[in-house]
């Protein structure tokens, strides 16, 4: 029998929104031979840059940096789509003899960078447009109860407002006859090993404060106009994916007259913190991803060291 190929080794840097993950990794990059994969489900489209904090075109100049700005607001990415191509990244990066370093806080896409993504079929225009035609008739929790008759279990972890996921559902029935959760349980191995490290903050209301000024900030730097012109792109509505990302969605809802400003600031504030918080509840039911105090003095001679190990094994 052939031995398997070798995996492929990462360093992942992760944590909650606001914890310091973007500044530490450009820290890092400029001392190691260091490319950054974001692991970021906002950051890949195109014209979310303030409300991301997307890296400027001048760090990206300096640091090499993926998997940003390779899809359109209006076009969905799935933790799959990342994991492949993180691995096609990671594998590239490699070649160059370079590190990969991920830096981001989707941990779904932790999730499947490190346990490998399911062989799902490709996504079909034609069969989207003719779902999104019953769903403009029939409304979405009507869909949703045609999915719990074919799939009872994607069902029931989807809920009936999710029009993304009852989408790729429901295509997915339609191209190969099976139901989603069925397939989504054979799971290829992934060609990643991912070493992680968590930044916890901790102390929580100096986190909350810093939530809090960030989105101040992104403001003052143009976010609600970033808002206005994403807005006006004809197929893009507030029910896509990118759209229902933190501060976008409560910006556009206070374009669309539903909410005066200071609510609709607060709204997109205490999103953040909860965001937050189910990060830091995720991590903490990781035993794989190692957890420091983003503020632990040893935190960057623990990066130090993990990097100095990939580096002589690049």
């Amino acid at each position: 029998m052939a031995a398997s190929a070798p995996r492929l080794c990462c360093l992942a840097i992760t944590g909650p929104t606001a914890c310091g993950k973007t500044g530490l990794a450009l820290e890092l990059a400029r001392e190691f031979p260091v490319e950054i994969v974001s692991m970021d489900s906002a950051q890949v489209y195109r014209g979310m840059d303030i409300g991301t904090a997307k890296p400027n075109a001048q760090v990206r100049s300096e640091i090499a940096h993926h998997l940003l700005d390779i899809r359109d607001p209006e076009d969905a990415y799935s933790a799959g789509e990342f994991a492949a191509d993180a691995a096609r990244d990671i594998a590239a990066i490699a070649a160059r003899g370079r590190i990969a370093l991920v830096v981001g806080g989707t941990l779904l896409y932790l999730k499947a960078l490190r346990e490998g993504i399911a062989t799902l079929p490709a996504r079909d225009a034609a069969t989207r447009t003719a779902i999104d035609a019953e769903a403009a008739e029939l409304g979405w929790p009507a869909l949703h109860a045609r999915l719990a008759a074919i799939d009872p279990r994607a069902a029931l972890r989807i809920e009936p407002g999710d029009r993304q996921r009852i989408q790729r559902a429901l295509e997915v029935h339609a191209l190969t006859g099976r139901p989603i959760s069925e397939l989504q349980s054979d799971v290829t191995q992934s060609s990643v090993q991912v070493e992680s490290i968590a930044l916890v903050p901790g102390d929580r209301a100096a986190h909350a404060l810093a939530v809090e000024e960030r989105f101040t900030a992104m403001v003052e730097q143009g976010f609600v106009e970033e808002v206005r012109v994403l807005r006006a792109r004809p197929r893009l509505t507030a029910e896509c994916a990118s759209m229902r990302a933190v501060g976008y969605r409560q910006i556009w809802a206070w374009l669309d007259g539903r909410h005066g400003w200071e609510e609709a600031a607060q709204r997109a504030v205490t999103a953040t913190r909860q965001l937050a918080k189910r990060q830091l509840t995720w991590l903490r039911g990781d035993p794989r991803t190692e957890k420091f105090d983003k503020d632990d003095s040893r935190l960057y001679q623990h990066l130090r060291r993990h990097l100095g190990r990939l580096s002589d094994g690049a």
